[in-house]
């Protein structure tokens, strides 16, 4: 079922899937996932932390809070104005941005003959003229270092890969550049980018003015531990008016706050006190949250600092001519997504894909088992569903023996088709009926049956039979049969790997049973056959 891209705002998940679910005539959606992989109904999933970033929003915007983006690349003298005496100290936490100096390339003799033989003939005098054109462009900044390849070789009438060689083996300025540092740091609090935005906004906008800004920043930390990383997430907003003061702050604190659950608040007075707020007002905010009450972490009493605010000194703000007291409010996005989804170290929340284990649950391995040919037409699903409907009712009889299933057309054909057992053996074989499951780990396949209750109830089953795999494989090799105008049949006797039946199981999946030591069990006699016949 195909939906234009743009119509699919219109539609809630259960809608989406409710369409789906219709148009394919089945009951559950557990059906389309197993018997029809390519359509997989699958939502991606979300990180813990963009999912906290999009919460803040949406709880800053509730409060009458208005969105910005403050700069990120500060000017060192900003910071100094911002933080006085304390400004060295700063800058030592700041990274620096640096850029490589673009060199001035000559194009003597030499170089004008080893181009020449790079290119295999005589260079001209218009591409030598050229070429120096183009390099002189380039240290003007006229042209990108990316487009330089592809500028030198255009000069020269070749292509970007000959004007990549050129500047590799004829140019080593190129290779000499190292790195100048700029007086530019990247933002190292979310403060830097306060000032420079309420200098343009405070006499644009009407009283109280509230904003607030959810972005990165970047502090030159020693090392990067379970606590703090060298990019974080700041949560930060401000509150402008004419009368500003800590109770204000208190007030922000618990209205935002509150919306993650917190359900009591303390306040301390901050004993670091940063030069670019008014002594006395910067402010820790702490909160209880029931969660936390009884965890096997530091904050086992409920109670954790989420949060700091404080009131902009009037000496900082005078530097940007911004007349009206200021209360700024910020808090580490990561932290509170360590709380709000039970982490303790700030790496495997951000980077899990470096730092927690890898683990899957019985229920993750059971949902990337799957069938691998599946039917494509009506008919075809209807024919997969009495063959296997077929080996559950004429299961028992013994060989040689022969049943039909189903007759009707398809692909515009008269068809009619049959299980069947050609020897001396059921038409079921032992393992016909073996169900595919998860248990601990590891894949296996048993009947169910009294003998095996216990792995059922205690693993996770993915639905899959192997008398009903093989009936969605036959029904599609018989769809082909059809197709091509041929009778056939389709047998299976023995299963030695999931393959065998019809079965398939992800790549990733089977690198982490591999990894743990666990199996795949999946195996048996099944003396599975059903034939199609054209009339």
């Amino acid at each position: 079922m195909k939906f234009n891209p743009e119509e699919w705002k219109k539609y809630t998940e259960e809608d989406f899937v409710s369409a789906w679910l219709k148009s394919k005539e089945i009951l559950t959606i557990e059906d389309v996932n197993r018997r029809y992989p390519r359509n997989r109904i699958k939502y991606g999933l979300s990180h813990p932390l963009f999912e906290t970033i999009a919460k803040l929003r949406e709880a800053y915007l509730r409060m009458g809070f208005s969105e910005v983006v403050n700069p990120i690349f500060i000017e060192e003298i900003e910071v100094r104005r911002q933080f006085g005496k304390e400004a060295d100290a700063v800058l030592d936490r700041c990274f620096y941005l640096a850029g490589l100096p673009r060199p001035d390339v000559g194009l003597p003799e030499e170089k004008i003959s080893l181009v020449s033989k790079l290119l295999g003939r005589e260079i001209l005098d218009e591409e030598v003229e050229a070429l120096r054109k183009t390099l002189h462009e380039y240290k003007k900044g006229s042209i990108s270092g990316d487009d330089l390849a592809y500028e030198v070789g255009k000069a020269l009438k070749t292509g970007d890969d000959v004007g990549t060689r050129i500047i590799d083996e004829v140019f080593p300025e190129f290779k000499e550049m190292n790195p100048e540092a700029t007086r530019i740091t990247l933002r190292s609090h979310m403060t830097s980018g306060w000032f420079l935005t309420l200098k343009e906004l405070w006499w644009r906008l009407e009283l109280p003015i509230k904003l607030f800004s959810i972005d990165r920043c970047f502090r030159r930390e020693q090392s990067e531990d379970a606590t703090r990383l060298m990019s974080y997430f700041s949560a930060s907003c401000i509150l402008l008016d004419e009368e500003v003061n800590v109770d204000d702050g208190k007030a922000v604190a618990e209205a935002l706050l509150s919306q993650f659950g917190f359900e009591d608040f303390k306040f301390k007075e901050d004993e670091k006190r940063s030069k670019y707020y008014i002594p006395g007002t910067q402010t820790e905010v702490f909160a209880y949250h029931p969660k936390l009450e009884g965890s096997n972490t530091k904050y086992s009493d409920g109670w954790v600092e989420i949060a700091t605010f404080g009131i902009y000194s009037p000496t900082a703000l005078c530097h940007y001519n911004i007349p009206y007291p200021v209360m700024n409010l910020g808090l580490g996005v990561e932290r509170l997504a360590m709380i709000l989804y039970g982490y303790s170290d700030v790496r495997e929340l951000v980077f899990p894909q470096f730092y927690r284990e890898w683990k899957m649950s019985d229920r993750e391995i059971a949902s990337m088992i799957r069938l691998k040919k599946t039917p494509i037409t009506k008919e075809g699903r209807e024919i997969a569903l009495a063959i296997y409907n077929g080996f559950l009712k004429y299961g028992e009889e013994r060989g040689p023996c022969e049943f039909k299933v189903w007759e009707g057309r398809l692909f515009e054909k008269d068809v009619e088709v049959s299980v069947l057992e050609v020897e001396e053996v059921k038409l079921a074989g032992p393992a016909a009926f073996n169900e595919i499951l998860v248990l601990d780990g590891s894949i296996i396949a048993v009947p169910k049956d009294e003998k095996h209750r216990k792995y059922f109830e205690n693993g996770v089953s993915t639905g899959i039979i192997f008398a009903e795999a093989f009936a969605n494989e036959a029904s599609a090799e018989i769809e082909k049969f059809v197709m091509r105008g041929e009778d056939g049949v389709h047998r299976v006797r023995v299963v030695k790997s999931p393959g065998d039946i019809n079965v398939e199981i992800s790549p990733n999946v089977q690198r982490y049973i591999t990894g743990k030591n666990k199996k795949i069990d999946v195996r048996g006699p099944v003396f599975l056959s059903a034939k199609v016949k054209i009339k």
